[in-house]
């Protein structure tokens, strides 16, 4: 999901977004130039571990291999072992 971060966005609007549209295996896309990004993440990190969520680095969530052949992705984008 995009944090929309990269619209300058306040701190507040971004935590608000994130933290409510956030879900089991979400990857979150901040961008490095965003005003308000580092404002933000401190709230949005305590928030989600307080709900319980934990963070991975990315290579925990996508499946390695080849598409169609070791995985395949759903109309949802979710990625689905063959």
């Amino acid at each position: 999901m995009d944090s929309l971060d990269w619209k300058d966005l306040s701190a507040q609007e971004i935590t608000k977004r994130v933290t409510s549209k956030v879900q089991a295996g979400s990857i979150v896309l901040f961008h490095n130039a965003a005003l308000h990004t580092p404002e933000a993440l401190p709230t949005i990190l305590e928030t989600l571990l307080q709900e319980g969520y934990t963070f991975v680095p990315i290579s925990q969530l996508i499946l390695p291999g080849t598409y169609n052949t070791d995985y395949t992705i759903d109309h949802t984008g979710r990625q689905m072992a063959a």
